[in-house]
Order: C-alpha cells, then sequence, then structure tokens
C-alpha cells in the first residue's frame, strides 16, 4: 500500500510544473548554489522542457527544496476535521479517521509535488477532496466494504493525486470546487 511513487519520464509537464522548478532554481541561486550565467540557462531550459525526463536535468545537482514534509498523518476519532486555505500539502498524506467528517480543500493550498498520494484507512467516516482547477485523480486502488467512492475527474496533465487503502462503511468523494457567480464551495 506504501509503495513509491513517482511521474512517468514521459509524463507531459505542465506550466505549473515548470513554474515550481524555476522557483527552486530561484532559491538555488539565492543559496549561492548557482550563477546567474548557470540560472539563465537553467531557466531556459526548464521552459522548453516538454516531459519529466527533460525537467529533471535541470535540478538533479540540487538538494530537494526544504519547506515541504514528505508526508504527514491525520487522525481523527469521532470528530470534524477540515483543512482550506493556505496548508502545505506533503507529497504523502495518510488520513486514519473512525466515525469522522474528513474535508480537504486543495484549491488554495501549497502543493509542492506533481504527484500527491492519499493513504485512506477511513471506517463509518466520510471523506471529501475538492481539487483545484486542472487537477486529476485516480481511486482504482480503493477497497471498499460497505462503502461509496465516487470521482468524476478528467486526467489534466496538472496535479495528479492518488488514492489508496480501504473503506469500511465510509464515503470518498472527489470533486472541484463548486461555483456559482461569487459564491464558492
Amino acid at each position: 500500500m506504501t509503495g513509491e511513487l513517482a511521474p512517468r519520464p514521459e509524463t507531459r509537464v505542465s506550466d505549473d510544473e515548470r513554474n515550481r522548478v524555476v522557483d527552486r532554481l530561484n532559491q538555488a541561486v539565492g543559496e549561492g548554489r548557482l550563477t546567474l550565467a548557470e540560472f539563465e540557462t537553467r531557466v531556459d531550459g526548464v521552459l522548453a522542457a516538454r516531459t519529466q525526463a527533460e525537467l529533471e536535468p535541470w535540478t538533479a545537482d540540487l538538494p530537494a527544496a526544504v519547506g515541504a514534509p514528505e508526508s504527514a498523518q491525520l487522525r481523527s476519532r469521532a470528530s470534524s476535521l477540515r483543512r482550506a486555505g493556505r496548508w502545505v500539502v506533503p507529497r504523502r498524506l495518510l488520513i486514519e479517521t473512525r466515525s469522522s467528517s474528513v474535508r480537504l480543500d486543495l484549491t488554495q493550498a501549497v502543493i509542492t509535488s506533481p504527484t500527491v498520494e492519499v493513504l485512506l484507512d477511513v471506517q463509518s467516516s466520510s471523506v471529501q477532496l475538492i481539487l483545484p482547477p486542472g487537477a486529476s485523480a485516480e481511486v482504482h486502488d480503493v477497497e471498499l466494504t460497505a462503502s461509496s467512492a465516487r470521482a468524476r475527474v478528467p486526467d489534466s496533465g496538472g496535479l495528479h493525486v492518488v488514492l489508496r487503502g480501504t473503506l469500511r462503511s465510509s464515503s470518498l468523494r472527489v470533486r472541484y470546487q463548486r461555483r456559482f457567480l461569487r459564491w464558492r464551495w
């Protein structure tokens, strides 16, 4: 259930992914790891990259960006757990709930990885995941026991969320943010 998840080399990159790499290069200049000439050359290469394989060499000799944790756990028992606004989303997120309600809104979250893995251990609970525009989700590896899972999210090439784990007497719903005029929910 906790296998290593990495983007495939032939996967096309989005503008957001390119911008994240440019931000990382900018951070490396600030740390003194790159000269301005190296920075300009690398930025040109990043902006020309079309796939993950073309993007990786430009940051291969730099340490991983510091800031976002690699993984985090969200646990709740007979509670309501909400995450919304600007919060940092780790690459791997474990949700363990019993008789709870969990709502994770990623529309304004700080997401540092192109792929986020959500591991579920849910019993008698409801889990709702709200994706930003241009994101996609995969719920093929979720074991359901007296539960329901709904996700009508197309594969778009942007952020990709992979959900795995088990649901027992629970519900899982993955959707985009709803909008009507100025209201959002």
